[in-house]
């Protein structure tokens, strides 16, 4: 597959997403953390990778130090190194870690963006506030479908069930538990994982050889290249 172009970028018009602050709680506190952290990118945080994947990454939110300082998903943060080494070594990333915007790394074949584009209190978006950004997750996910997409990798409880929400289907008929698989009623997989924080995986709730198996499960169904 060409790589295309692979700055940030978001099908809803890139502007809108940037200056966005339907969510009062959430565009304060960017405020208070600009002025603290005046080189942070401190704004909503848009999808990342390849523009045609048959994969599709939900993460949660932006973490402080990661993707709100650096404006790239899972980006300069802990949640990221398990992420990009997994991805690196299925094939599906050009190096085993991300770190900035100009790192030069490439996805292949998949994308990655968030439940939430804007950094949460204490890293915890308020169900009001994931209902409110699903029209962005919504917009990613109709043209992902578009262009071909195959299957959604949902990490984390939250991340799944917006996902649901933003294909407009029912919660309960998909319960999230790590490892499940989906088919949803479009034709799209919806894979779970927990979420690669560093919760999780200091308290071995999720191990790295837990997440390769939901991502070589992945790359099998959808016959990406390893």
């Amino acid at each position: 597959m060409t790589i295309l172009h692979q700055k940030a970028c978001n099908p809803t018009p890139a502007s809108f997403l940037e200056k966005c602050r339907q969510c009062t709680r959430l565009a304060e506190f960017l405020d208070t953390v600009r002025i603290q952290y005046p080189d942070y990118h401190a704004k909503p945080v848009p999808a990342f990778g390849d523009l045609s994947p048959k994969l599709l990454i939900i993460g949660l939110a932006p973490g402080m130090h990661g993707a709100n300082r650096t404006g790239r998903p899972f980006t300069g943060d802990f949640a990221g190194i398990l992420l990009y080494q997994t991805l690196y070594k299925f094939g599906l990333a050009s190096h085993c870690e991300s770190i900035s915007v100009d790192d030069d790394l490439r996805l292949l074949n998949c994308r990655i963006t968030n439940a939430v584009k804007c950094l949460p209190p204490a890293n915890k978006p308020q169900p009001s506030e994931v209902r409110q950004c699903n029209v962005y997750l919504s917009a990613e996910i109709a043209e992902f479908a578009a262009h071909g997409g195959q299957g959604i990798l949902a990490l984390g409880n939250v991340a799944h069930q917006a996902g649901l929400m933003a294909q407009g289907y029912k919660i309960k008929d998909f319960p999230f538990s790590h490892g499940a698989i989906h088919s949803l009623p479009n034709g799209l997989r919806l894979y779970d994982s927990y979420h690669c924080s560093r919760y999780n995986t200091q308290t071995k709730r999720l191990t790295a050889e837990m997440f390769e198996q939901v991502i070589a499960r992945v790359c099998a169904d959808l016959a990406l290249p390893t």
